[in-house]
């Protein structure tokens, strides 16, 4: 349950809060998309698009997505590299509900030892999510969502060079993956959409 009426964004379509706690905050939503850009996201879109199960028991993050599923939502991963993919998925699960439907985009952010860290990676990632949801319609967002589709819009161009110089992005490239941070900032460059079902990350 939300902790205060006034946190819920429940008068909103779409909705964005941070970490497990952002969740619990939320008014419950039919759908939750989680998005860790460099992290969850980049795992989840590397499993799907090589057609592999990618289980989420003992992940931090995946811990965040079983717990919205446990919640009764359809739940998604998402990120700059499959917005547009997500977005039109969202959409025909609204169809298929046949009324509007409920959004909460969970940005995950780095968890450290004093709790939960912002990374602007999954506020570009989330931003990017809702920007994809509102060239569909799906627009009645929340001052939350809307400050990160909006940055995300005026930023979209400097994406790549704004991942590979975030803190994150760095410390990938320390240990050799630059690689794969380049790969989470290609926006739309997957079409998979990665979802939560039986404990495992499958495509739909």
């Amino acid at each position: 349950m939300p902790s205060s009426p006034a946190l819920a964004q429940s008068d909103y379509q779409v909705r964005l809060d941070w970490g497990r706690s952002g969740l619990e905050r939320l008014a419950p939503a039919p759908v939750v998309i989680v998005v860790q850009t460099l992290g969850l996201s980049l795992r989840a879109l590397d499993a799907t698009e090589s057609g592999e199960t990618m289980i989420l028991e003992g992940d931090p993050t995946g811990e965040l997505a079983l717990a919205a599923g446990r919640e009764g939502a359809h739940v998604v991963v998402g990120g700059l590299r499959n917005a547009a993919a997500v977005a039109a998925h969202v959409l025909e699960v609204q169809r298929t509900r046949g009324e509007r439907t409920g959004i909460s985009i969970i940005a995950a952010g780095s968890p450290d030892a004093d709790g939960l860290r912002f990374a602007v990676e999954d506020l570009l990632g989330a931003g990017a999510v809702v920007a994809a949801l509102g060239d569909l319609g799906i627009d009645h967002a929340s001052p939350d969502a809307a400050v990160a589709g909006e940055g995300f819009r005026a930023l979209a161009g400097a994406a790549r060079h704004l991942l590979t110089a975030s803190g994150t992005g760095r410390a990938l490239a320390a240990v050799g993956a630059r690689e794969a941070v380049l790969s989470a900032a290609a926006r739309d460059a997957a079409s998979v959409v990665p979802i939560v079902r039986d404990g495992s990350i499958v495509t739909v």
